[in-house]
């Protein structure tokens, strides 16, 4: 992949999808620089989060700004972002600063992400917070230049799908793994 900006790519999901495991290993498989969209939280919205309070497109309004911003500094690097993107609104706001910019959406079940997030000692994210994810969550099935994969398949086998797909020519539809 060279200096195309439709390399960029946005891992997407509610917490415990697995953005973060896909976003190192694509980043690293694919050579391309990572952004961890958890490392760009504000201190304010990190206090909500471990405290189990849910946060509003108000709360989110600066993070997203920050992550399209760095998006529009890199725009024609291949970067991959891992950002929960739970909004159509968001997703465009980040498309806005990076024309061509794909989603990979790990769908995940609500009781797969609580039990993934039950088990995660080191983040920040309160495992009371999953329900308001799903709530907020606008599928992304149907946009332009989406890829929606298993979160539940095993990360190398995601790895392999989504390597593949992020080489594929930017289509239209929505595509699902096989």
């Amino acid at each position: 992949m060279s200096n195309d900006p439709n390399t960029s790519l946005v891992i997407m999901g509610v917490a415990g999808c697995g953005k973060s495991s896909l976003g190192v290993a694509l980043a690293q498989r694919l050579a391309f620089e990572l952004i961890e969209g958890d490392d760009h939280h504000s201190a304010g919205n990190r206090q909500k989060m471990q405290q189990g309070t849910p946060l509003t497109d108000a709360d989110r309004a600066g993070w997203l700004a920050t992550l399209a911003g760095l998006l529009a500094q890199r725009h024609g690097r291949d970067v991959v972002l891992t950002c929960s993107a739970l909004r159509r609104a968001y997703r465009e706001q980040l498309r806005a600063a990076a024309p061509g910019l794909r989603f990979v959406f790990l769908d995940i079940t609500p009781e797969q992400a609580r039990q993934r997030v039950a088990t995660r000692s080191s983040h920040f994210f309160n495992t009371a917070l999953v329900d308001s994810q799903f709530a907020t969550l606008e599928s992304p099935v149907g946009e332009a230049g989406v890829l929606r994969v298993d979160a539940a398949e095993p990360l190398p086998q995601l790895l392999e799908q989504v390597a593949a797909w992020a080489h594929s020519a930017p289509t239209s539809p929505t595509q699902e793994a096989a």
